[in-house]
């Protein structure tokens, strides 16, 4: 006969009952935008709160031009031997502003032929040599216009700056246009167009 130790059925075990605090599914990715960001919901409403302060902000503080401007007298002189003139303008400038503003720098452009030329205002240790070489450019001159000149709130100040083009007179004088640019600290700059 067979021994009884042989036959017996052999005992059945029971998986482990899984522990609550050791609960973890290998096959989930928490590296993944919807577990580490917070509802898109809240985000979106974030982000619009802070473009609308941002936005506020950029349209209550930008530069603006503030002052006005305009070119009262144009006298152009044939610079002797060279095909280039010279120019005296006289400009007035207006700040409508409540707060002093100073010039940071003056540019004049002068349509001439369909070509644009540029120049900043001459220095005023040159404008005076410019004045007794050429005594027609002061003809109708008043104090210079330089940059750092202070402009007083509510305040016009007038004056004369000096440019050159290499164009001949009568070309100067068949111009389309001429644009003087003024240029404030703490302003968009002023366009004066004649």
């Amino acid at each position: 006969m067979a021994d009884p130790s042989l036959t017996r059925p052999l005992p059945v075990f029971d998986p482990p009952t899984p522990n609550p605090q050791t609960d973890f599914d290998i096959g989930e990715e928490y590296g993944t935008a919807r577990k580490s960001l917070p509802p898109a919901g809240i985000v979106a409403i974030c982000v619009a709160v802070v473009a609308a302060i941002v936005a506020g902000f950029a349209l209550t503080h930008r530069a603006h031009a503030i002052s006005t401007g305009s070119i009262d007298d144009v006298v152009a002189v044939a610079m002797p031997g060279q095909d280039m003139v010279m120019v005296a303008l006289n400009v007035s400038l207006q700040n409508n502003e409540q707060k002093p503003t100073w010039i940071k720098s003056i540019t004049v452009a002068a349509d001439v032929g369909g070509t644009k030329q540029t120049d900043e205002a001459a220095p005023a240790v040159d404008v005076q040599r410019y004045f007794q070489s050429m005594p027609e450019l002061k003809q109708h001159a008043l104090d210079l216009l330089t940059p750092e000149t202070r402009v007083s709130p509510g305040s016009k100040i007038a004056g004369t700056i000096v440019v050159s083009f290499p164009v001949n007179s009568d070309a100067f004088a068949a111009r389309k246009s001429l644009t003087v640019t003024v240029t404030p600290y703490d302003e968009l700059p002023i366009v004066i167009r004649k």
